[in-house]
């Protein structure tokens, strides 16, 4: 990124912040929205006269507007160069969170997903989808959903607008709120496996057949995203 960090520094402060969400969702895994105050990357919000946001406690190039992911080759990397270095670019990491993947899955290919729980979490999902349309709904490849009231851990699937057989079955349940966690989907030629903090937990067998149509990740809910890979 050109200029030098005192330009940068003048862009930041004169960028304004993204607007926050608030609310959280009990349903089926969709419309689950992010929690007031929550910010990317495990910082915070602090409140100005009025209670308004007054900025982001995160390191500089985490608060330019110019930062930016991309996906490449089934990864996500920090970027500061401009949008023109890469196929692909979508918004910080910021909950609710939707993202490409480039290529779509294979076998082979892994899902990073590394955040914290907040503190008084219901619920929060990890989805991978054949595109991102909201109407008519995109195929859904895997959904996982952690409820904290019940404590489980739920998997299902919707195709052609149809959900499948749910699945819960789970030795015990890895979450704990407000504490990190590691969650890694691995899709093999049958099946995604899922692997908590290094943990495989279950597997999941593909309901969709087309696994490089399988190229979008949505996250929602209560917790907050810190690393995608």
């Amino acid at each position: 990124m050109a200029g030098t960090v005192a330009e940068r520094d003048a862009l930041v402060s004169a960028a304004l912040l993204p607007p926050w969400g608030s609310g959280t969702g009990t349903g089926t895994g969709r419309g689950w929205g992010g929690r007031a105050g929550q910010a990317p990357h495990g910082g915070y919000l602090r409140s100005g006269a009025g209670g308004e946001p007054e900025g982001l406690r995160l390191p500089l190039p985490q608060r330019s507007p110019f930062y930016l992911q991309k996906i490449e080759d089934g990864h996500l990397n920090n970027s500061l160069g401009s949008p023109v270095q890469a196929d692909v670019y979508f918004p910080r990491l910021i909950v609710p969170f939707c993202g490409h993947i480039k290529g779509g899955m294979r076998p082979g290919k892994k899902i990073l997903v590394m955040g914290i729980v907040d503190l008084n979490p219901e619920s929060f999902g990890i989805s991978l989808t054949c595109g991102e349309s909201e109407d008519p709904p995109a195929d859904v490849a895997i959904e996982l959903k952690a409820v904290f009231t019940d404590r489980q851990f739920i998997r299902n699937s919707c195709v052609a607008g149809e959900w499948g057989e749910e699945q819960s079955s789970i030795p015990y349940f890895p979450f704990i709120p407000d504490q990190p966690f590691r969650v890694e989907i691995l899709c093999e030629h049958p099946r995604f496996r899922i692997f908590v903090d290094g943990h495989q937990l279950f597997d999941f067998y593909h309901r969709i057949e087309t696994l490089s149509a399988i190229d979008t990740i949505k996250i929602n809910g209560d917790l907050q995203l810190t690393k995608l890979g």
